[in-house]
């Protein structure tokens, strides 16, 4: 048992990021121990197949605005983490992170059991409770129904859209996946949903139908609409928010926005006061990396965790929105449980070159797997040792008015960040 914050810290580094199991006991009990810490946690939880991080920072952006003291939690990190847990707008420092593990590991037994993410969770869960959030926003890790984070004590959820992911786990169809998100609907509590393909959205009303949980539609109840110029307009019944703009790029941010701002009246209607203004300038001033994320410089570079089909088409469609005509050179790398071979029929055709690289997480996929079927659809196809040896490959095949672009797993985009950052870091001198 640890006795240290460094220890304990250790101790959560020593858990595999890549082991998932689903089911609610372990977390259930560990909670128990620590006296339930997620009663005093009123949440706002999201679940989704994409654009579920997009909506909680957007949530959470506009709550700070608005003056209010909260905790988000989202996964996975890109570099550290301490990215997942944040109070404020602040990741978690590892002095408070080690203090808050340590607690936890010395006073729930059955916290030394848990999966990375479940212990992860309880951490959120124990920091956001002794720092009095008013709200804690909350990203699920995986699915809904038997997610770590269905132990939470909601006030308002919301689904994004779905697609199809993780169908090893989830199942393999829309009405399996939509019925696994919806197993964070609550009885009472208001559940705001994305529009949806038609075969997910009947699971989604008649799973809120059966737990007593009431429906809030995109395109039935909410909508973000395009007005004159380059500002969307927000429609909720009788309410409306014009000139808004998304600090966020790519078209489908809009039903993002849509989702979180559809939470904020739910939350608005519970009794919080969220001024317009707060809104306006939490949507315009929201950030979140690696998300059409844009690197100043000649080639420009693009981070996109797109690590699914409808990712992937999403990010086409924004690269044929804001780079028409010009030549997209693409760094890949992807994980072993993702649809590679729909990403790459999607993304390949249009690139001028591809460069393939391994990942250094046990799920990931070596590129010798799809290599053969890549240069079918680019003829400009190589393989790179690393993901920083991919970029520089990348950018050399690349003109300056040209992009670059990562996709395929958010765990490239984290390593193509921490080399970046590293580069970016002036050389130590001695003496």
């Amino acid at each position: 048992m640890p006795s240290t914050p460094a220890e304990a810290l250790a101790f959560l580094h020593s858990r595999s990021p890549s082991t998932v199991v689903l089911g609610l006991e372990r977390m259930r009990a560990a909670l128990a121990e620590l006296g339930h810490p997620e009663v005093r946690v009123p949440a706002v939880h999201v679940a989704g197949t994409n654009g579920k991080g997009s909506t909680c920072a957007m949530v959470d952006a506009v709550l700070r605005a608005a003056g209010f003291r909260v905790g988000l939690y989202t996964s996975p990190h890109l570099i550290r983490f301490n990215e997942r847990i944040r109070l404020g707008g602040v990741d978690i420092d590892d002095g408070v992170l080690g203090q808050r593990l340590l607690h936890v590991l010395q006073h729930a037994p059955t916290a030394s059991t848990l999966t990375y993410f479940e212990l992860g969770t309880l951490v959120a869960f124990w920091h956001f409770a002794e720092e009095d959030v008013d709200f804690a926003v909350l990203e699920t890790g995986l699915g809904g129904r038997l997610d770590a984070t269905a132990t939470c004590v909601p006030c308002a959820t919301a689904v994004t859209a779905l697609g199809l992911d993780h169908t090893e786990l989830l199942g393999d169809s829309l009405a399996a996946i939509a019925r696994e998100k919806a197993g964070i609907f609550r009885a009472g509590v208001q559940a705001v949903v994305a529009r949806q393909p038609e075969e997910a959205a009947q699971v989604l009303v008649e799973e809120a139908a059966r737990v007593g949980a009431p429906l809030v539609r995109e395109g039935v109840a909410f909508a973000v609409v395009e007005e004159a110029g380059a500002a969307l307009v927000y429609r909720h019944g009788a309410r409306r928010l014009g000139g808004l703009h998304v600090g966020l790029a790519g078209a489908h941010q809009r039903q993002n926005a849509a989702v979180a701002l559809a939470l904020l009246d739910v939350l608005a209607d519970a009794g919080a006061d969220i001024p317009e203004a707060a809104r306006l300038s939490g949507l315009r001033e929201v950030r979140w990396p690696g998300r059409l994320e844009v690197v100043a410089g000649a080639p420009l570079l693009l981070l996109d965790g797109a690590h699914n089909p409808s990712g992937v088409e999403v990010l086409c469609a924004a690269l044929d929105t804001a780079y028409p005509g010009r030549a997209v050179h693409l760094v890949f790398g992807a994980v072993a449980d993702k649809d590679v071979r729909t990403m790459l029929a999607r993304l390949l055709p249009r690139m001028a070159s591809v460069t393939l690289t391994p990942l250094q997480t046990p799920r990931g996929l070596p590129p010798s797997a799809y290599l053969e079927e890549a240069r079918a659809l680019c003829p400009r196809v190589r393989v790179a040792d690393s993901p920083a040896a991919a970029l520089e490959e990348a950018r050399a095949a690349a003109a300056p008015e040209d992009v670059v672009l990562a996709a395929g797993s958010l765990y490239l985009v984290g390593a193509l960040k921490a080399h970046l950052s590293s580069a970016q870091r002036p050389a130590r001198t001695d003496g």
